[in-house]
């Protein structure tokens, strides 16, 4: 009989394309299951459809939870990859694991499913690239992944099947050229959010166009209207799920009177976030940068309802 190797998390990255290359990868070089977060019984630190990958020889990523169960969940994935079938679990409330309860006291179900054909999540992994939402439904009768066949606005039980929702990353485009800018540049880097600055005339960095999709907020931070006018149009044409600008109340109501001149039709101003962030006013870079962000994130939770 073989020796199942000790789980080891090989990463503290939890993003969903980050782990679905891992289990991709991890399937070409001996095997590996991908866990799903299915049942919440209670309170939990993760949302449905979260993830953990594991490999055959016992390395793991992802979250499930707040990292009290992962360990757990990475061993019984390795025993469904020994075994070769797929199998459910659960922890803390109404799970067989007396040693094993959740700090927030509920219960949570976990869906192991050892990977036969990694088409599937790399379909994914190149919509995603792509910057398309994609979902994936895993039934478990079947033990089967397969593409769904529309995207939910989050992850949930459809019929007999759970159905995993992804969507693009964010993208923040940022205007401005002052210190402030470079802030909320360097603090949504290290955050893994795909940063564009870009110039005070157009959309545009490195002689490339930037795409201002669903899934990107834009970022102005200006302290002359003149300098944020071109950018700021062009968001108000673009789907993006954010747009937030410096400046005070009396700023903006100046800049909605410019824009007004330009034709931009009155219904776009509700789209403004400003004065700009979550909280203010701010006095210093460093505070203006985590209320932006905190906005942005905000933002996005509200309109997609996952990370």
């Amino acid at each position: 009989m073989a020796t199942i190797p000790a789980p080891v998390r090989a990463s503290s990255i939890d993003d969903p394309a980050y782990i679905l290359g891992f289990a991709v990868e991890a399937a070409g070089c001996g095997g590996a299951a991908l866990a799903t977060l299915v049942e919440i019984r209670g309170g939990a630190a993760r949302a449905l459809g979260a993830h953990v990958a594991v490999a055959a020889d016992g390395r793991f990523c992802g979250y499930v939870s707040g990292g009290c169960v992962e360990a757990a969940v990475a061993a019984e994935a390795l025993q469904a990859i020994s075994e070769g079938r797929d199998r459910i679990v659960r922890f803390g409330e109404g799970s067989p694991f007396f040693d094993i309860e959740l700090p927030c006291g509920g219960g949570i179900t976990i869906a192991i499913h050892v990977i036969r054909d990694t088409s599937i999540l790399a379909d994914a992994l190149g919509d995603l690239a792509n910057r398309c939402s994609v979902a994936l439904a895993y039934t478990p009768q079947s033990q089967t992944l397969a593409r769904a066949d529309t995207v939910p606005l989050r992850s949930k039980w459809f019929e007999r099947a759970f159905v995993s929702v992804y969507r693009p990353r964010t993208r923040v485009v940022i205007s401005g050229q002052t210190g402030e800018a470079e802030a909320v540049r360097r603090l949504a880097d290290v955050s893994g959010y795909d940063v564009q600055v870009v110039d005070s005339t157009r959309l545009r960095v490195d002689q490339g166009a930037i795409l201002i999709d669903a899934f990107t907020a834009v970022v102005l931070l200006h302290h002359d209207l003149d300098l944020e006018a071109n950018v700021l149009s062009e968001a108000l044409a673009s789907p993006a799920f954010y747009i937030g600008a410096l400046g005070s109340t009396r700023t903006h109501r100046r800049r909605i009177e410019r824009l007004r001149s330009r034709g931009i039709p009155p219904k776009s101003f509700e789209r403004i976030k400003a004065p700009i962030g979550l909280f203010g006013p701010t006095r210093d870079a460093t505070s203006l940068a985590l209320s932006v962000l905190a906005d942005v994130a905000a933002a996005r939770l509200e309109v997609f309802a996952s990370p």
